[in-house]
């Protein structure tokens, strides 16, 4: 699997400052890199020419001790190799005859302000996310007291309202309507497409911009997915959950990573945010070991056994 990534973008995503655009993209088929200090010295046997290059300090430092007919040989024969993108780690700025070579063979020259061994982890990072498998699901997701909370229900039940009301309440937005949902190991992690980042619609209203109504500290780009909240109309014949106890162990299948799910009925009156920052609160309580249903259970149980041995049973 391989990615093709506009330089700008590469830049952008990891804060990293465009030396020379070269072909103006990048393929890339994983997050490894490689150090080029023994190609530089003329030895590739080994060479992984579709990695990613990183120069750190060794290398740079010793392709600026060459004489300039040296280093514009290797640096040709480097290029020649067609190599997806080139990195400078720690701000270092490549003599001319490299960034003129690799214009010459159109490829990408990036400097990372970071250490060496940070510059490749970041890459590492960004590669996962755009390898990563992925679907894009309807609904809201917000982050409440450190806890994904993804909100769904059909059209029009009050996910976006509940979602505002979240917000005033100091919870953080990731996405709304459209939440595209990455697995990265063995966790799901939300964003928002970019078209809806910090937006949310509101019937009647429109479009409205969170991170300018209520702060950058309103919003979050991405969040771990912990609990899916199916908010659904109130039938009244329906069962719905009175302890706790019948949805212990509940959870729906997204890419193959098992997530816990709750229903919560909707009426006329009923407060829905506060009802899902319960839930998500709770959520971390049994999370931490503490779960009310089974405690209350165990209360009963308790009483039960002392009616009967009072009674002389």
């Amino acid at each position: 699997m391989e990615v093709f990534v506009s330089v700008e973008g590469l830049a952008q995503e990891l804060g990293f400052t465009i030396l020379e655009r070269g072909r103006g993209s990048a393929r890339l088929h994983s997050g490894a890199v490689s150090r080029p200090g023994l190609q530089f010295t003329g030895y590739y046997e080994y060479f992984t020419p579709d990695n990613v290059q990183l120069i750190g300090n060794a290398e740079m430092y010793y392709i600026y001790s060459l004489a300039e007919a040296d280093l514009q040989d290797r640096m040709e024969h480097f290029m020649g190799f067609d190599i997806p993108c080139l990195f400078c780690s720690r701000g270092l700025m490549p003599p001319k005859a490299l960034l003129d070579c690799a214009r010459a063979a159109g490829v990408p020259v990036l400097s990372s302000p970071l250490g060496t061994a940070e510059t490749a982890h970041a890459f590492d990072s960004f590669m996962q996310r755009q390898l990563a498998r992925r679907i894009l699901t309807h609904g809201v997701l917000m982050d409440i007291y450190g806890v994904g909370v993804l909100l769904r229900g059909e059209s029009g039940i009050g996910k976006s309202e509940t979602a505002l009301e979240l917000i005033r309440a100091g919870q953080r937005l990731v996405a709304d309507d459209v939440v595209e949902v990455n697995r990265i190991g063995d966790k799901l992690i939300g964003r928002a497409p970019d078209a809806t980042r910090h937006m949310v619609e509101v019937r009647g209203i429109g479009i409205v911009d969170v991170r300018y109504l209520y702060g950058v500290g309103a919003v979050l780009p991405e969040k771990e997915m912990d609990l899916v909240i199916d908010l659904e109309n109130f039938r009244g014949k329906e069962a719905y959950t009175r302890f706790g106890g019948e949805q212990e162990g509940a959870t729906i299948d997204m890419l193959g990573v098992q997530l816990v799910r709750t229903v919560i009925p909707v009426s006329p009156g009923r407060n829905l945010a506060i009802v899902v920052e319960v839930a998500a609160r709770n959520f971390r309580l049994k999370r931490l070991g503490y779960n009310p249903s089974k405690e209350f259970s165990l209360t009963l149980q308790e009483d039960e056994n002392n009616g009967r041995e009072n009674n002389g049973v």
